[in-house]
Order: structure tokens, then sequence, then C-alpha cells
């Protein structure tokens, strides 16, 4: 477990093209809303989905892979324009195996943030694994990184601020915002 960014894990961060998320317990806090229909909603979080967009305008590319089927998560990719959705996920490990296949790119060029014991195994996986603060005792424990935010709470804004401070992209995101009138 790791809460500070070392050189080494700066070194990994260069590397990254993919982070890829879980939902319930990163992109949400874990608590979903069932209305009297049987309607779920999904509490999403605005820094998390500013982040996402900061990342891509980076020029990274962003996945969601849940154990979930809730038609909030294709809303709220939809709402990201991120492409890369896969719901209702049994097996984490074969589904990264396909989106590295169709992204040309090498484990060690994804980031996975998890929060479950559904997560460690596409954690072992991915160049770098992060788990969220209030993740589980083992998800912690397997993590190269561990966020100061909880899931839901900005821990997806922090990995993203992360990642483009290590490939130095942080200050043309800054500058860009900075300059629109």
């Amino acid at each position: 477990m790791v809460s500070v960014i070392s050189d080494e894990l700066t070194s990994k961060l260069k590397r990254i093209r993919l982070l890829l998320l879980d939902v319930d317990g990163v992109l949400t806090n874990g608590k979903f809303y069932i209305s009297n229909n049987g309607d779920i909603h999904l509490p999403f979080d605005v820094k998390d989905g500013s982040g996402i967009r900061y990342l891509m305008r980076g020029g990274l590319n962003v996945g969601i892979i849940t154990g979930k089927d809730n038609k909030a998560v294709s809303f709220r990719a939809q709402d990201l324009n991120i492409s890369i959705v896969h719901r209702k996920v049994t097996n984490k490990v074969s589904v990264l195996s396909q989106i590295l296949r169709s992204q040309n790119l090498l484990p060690e060029e994804a980031l996975y943030m998890g929060d479950d014991l559904l997560d460690l195994g596409i954690m072992a996986r991915v160049g770098i694994s992060v788990a969220v603060a209030d993740a589980v005792p083992e998800v912690i424990e397997a993590a190269d990184f561990v966020t100061d935010c909880k899931g839901g709470n900005g821990a997806v804004r922090e990995v993203c601020e992360m990642i483009l401070k290590a490939q130095d992209k942080w200050d043309a995101i800054v500058e860009y915002y900075r300059s629109m009138q």
C-alpha cells in the first residue's frame, strides 16, 4: 500500500494511456437510491467527472468496467464521452484483455481503480492499481497507490490529476481553462 507518490510510481504513471474504473464505490460512494417504481439512482461526483474530462483533454482514454447493469452508468459515460463501457461483468480480467487488444495497449499502460474483492484480479494485471481510501482492506493491501479521497468523493479526480502531473500535462490543462474568455 502506498499513499505517497514515489519516483517509481511517477515513472509508471508516465506510461499510462488508459484509466479503467469500477463504478460502485469508485465513481460513486457505493450507495444507490431505489425509487418507488424500482429505478436505481447513483450519486456521481462532479469533481470526478471534471477530472475525467481533463484526463481526456490530455490525450488519455478512460473506460468503465462494472459488475452492475445499471442504465445510469451508460448515461454518465455518455455525458463524459467515455466510449469504453462494460456493464454486468463477472470476469474483469477477461474484459481487460479485450480492451487492451482493441486499444492496442500493453497492461503496463493501463491503470485500474477499484474498491472491492471483484477488483483484485484485474488490479494484479495492470501497470498501476489504485484503491480508493474506503476500499476493503484486501484491495488496499493489493494496491500500488491508495487515494486520500473516498470513492465517489473526488478519488477519481485525485488520480486524474496525479497522472496529468506525472506526464507534465497538468499546466497545459490549467492554462487552457485560464485562457477561456
